[in-house]
């Protein structure tokens, strides 16, 4: 252990206490793997503080004693952004402490909650204030308000109300040099120069660690129609989401695509779930409608009309409603089970893209053909929001291999070959995910070179030790721009 660990240890001991702080490894084994299993770290200890002082107290010591953070949530990530390197030198900085909701407003519909709170808690919480928050995930359960802000998280609702970015509404966090940025109290005009929020929003961790934010609420809706259709390909998807949203409005909050392989797959992993639908569908659609106090009756009417429409019309081949929200709930936990159901059949290469909205259904219906070409054996599938142009493209690997040398070699070739194809389509290689350390290499090879060096700019701005999320996101910084000429 080197001088300024023990040094930093022995204070973070005085500050934290054995509640706050454990070097024992059966207790930090757990938070030292990401969620996939593709990364595991060492900590020199795990730090647990109780609020934003004691963390503002820690990330000052860290800083003296230039000990790097590693910010966790409820390690639910998809892409090793909360997992330490291997070095045994970073401090895993577990936030789930922080988990007071501190303020709901139903009035101004607004939530001020710490960086702990689990999303199904505050949902539960909400709800019963007759509120409700618009985002939600397959990882609900474990999934904590930090952790979705600071990857700017999306889900199943962004179609209607957008992404992390568009329901923050103010933020606190801590910074590298243990200062407490407090901007919680939101205003709807405040012109006082950049967005810091917004800065924050999306960093994961490696510009500030948010310990609280204020998000927006919308009333709790009254009453939902879920729908589960089959349809021919992606292209007829995206044809029922026209006709879906121009027959809805903004009542159609959810549209989401699943093939016909990976509902296989769902109802080998939970044996007691049922088909929505009688016979073969190559592709499925499950849909949901959401009504408030006004309009809750004509609800059911309305989805039945926009579905017989679509039959006849020749969008879909059969649909069904969810009789009750027990069904309804069962719609969705085969929609939620996509990931844990493939991770149970083997190694696979997930990639979180996105390209234009319009062409995703001719994207998926390019990319998958090409790799199966090129990689026999391989299997592609592509589920998720396609309302946003936001796919989940994974290539499962063929049956039999040695899951750490195919992501090393044929998956790595796969991964890049997929990157290529959604740059040349204008799309994102990170929709909703992050970068963490999985994507960094490849932002660095496909990022605008301008966009990449401002980032690291502002990371050296803002975290000149480099103390916060080490490793993540961005490389580290490079020299200032040049400047290449031109008139002032």
């Amino acid at each position: 252990m080197t001088e300024n660990a023990a040094a930093f240890l022995a204070g973070a001991d005085r500050l934290l206490g054995r509640r706050g702080l454990t070097r024992d490894p059966d207790l930090m084994a757990p938070w030292l793997t990401d969620w996939r299993g593709r990364y595991t770290g060492r900590a020199l200890a795990m730090a647990s503080p109780a609020d934003t002082a004691e963390l503002a107290a820690l990330v000052a010591l860290c800083a003296r004693w230039r000990v790097p953070l590693v910010p966790q949530g409820g390690n639910s990530g998809m892409v090793g952004g909360a997992t330490p390197d291997t070095s045994g030198g970073e401090v895993l900085l577990s936030l789930r402490r922080l988990d007071a909701i501190s303020r709901i407003d139903a009035e101004a519909r607004q939530v001020t909650c710490g960086a702990g709170v689990i999303l199904e808690t505050l949902h539960e919480a909400v709800a019963a204030r007759r509120m409700r928050f618009a985002l939600t995930l397959g990882g609900k359960g474990s999934a904590t308000v930090g952790g979705l802000v600071s990857t700017n998280a999306g889900g199943t609702q962004v179609l209607r109300h957008g992404t992390m970015r568009d329901l923050v509404l103010g933020v606190e966090a801590v910074l590298a040099d243990g200062r407490v940025y407090s901007a919680l109290t939101p205003l709807r005009k405040d012109n006082r120069g950049f967005d810091l929020k917004q800065l924050l929003i999306g960093s994961e961790g490696t510009l500030g660690i948010v310990t609280a934010a204020t998000l927006r609420l919308l009333p709790a809706i009254t009453d939902r129609a879920v729908a589960w259709a089959g349809v021919d390909s992606p292209r007829a998807a995206r044809a029922l989401l026209l006709h879906a949203e121009a027959a809805l409005g903004e009542a159609l909050e959810g549209f989401e695509i699943i093939p016909a392989a990976s509902l296989d797959a769902v109802l080998k992993f939970l044996p007691t779930a049922r088909a929505p639908l009688q016979g073969r569908h190559a592709w499925h659609v499950l849909i949901e409608v959401v009504a408030t106090s006004g309009d809750a009756a004509m609800l059911p009417g309305r989805v039945e009309t926009m579905l017989a429409q679509a039959l006849d019309a020749g969008l879909i081949a059969d649909a069904t409603i969810a009789a009750n929200e027990a069904q309804a709930q069962a719609f969705w936990l085969l929609r939620d089970s996509v990931a844990p159901a493939e991770r149970a059949q083997g190694p696979a290469m997930q990639h979180d893209i996105s390209v234009p909205v319009a062409d995703m259904p001719e994207f998926i219906e390019a990319a998958a053909p090409a790799i199966e070409a090129r990689w026999p054996g391989t299997r592609v599938i592509a589920f998720g929001h396609l309302g946003d142009g936001n796919v989940h493209l994974h290539v499962i690997a063929p049956p039999g291999i040695e899951r750490a040398a195919w992501e090393a070699g044929e998956g790595a070739a796969i991964s890049r070959m997929v990157h290529d194809m959604v740059v040349a389509w204008h799309g994102s290689i990170s929709a909703e995910h992050g970068i963490g350390q999985a994507k960094r290499a490849e932002l660095a090879r496909l990022g605008d070179p301008v966009a990449l060096a401002v980032m690291r700019q502002i990371k050296a701005a803002l975290d000149p030790l480099a103390i916060l999320n080490p490793g993540k996101l961005v490389a580290p910084p490079a020299p200032p721009l040049a400047w290449t000429g031109g008139t002032a």
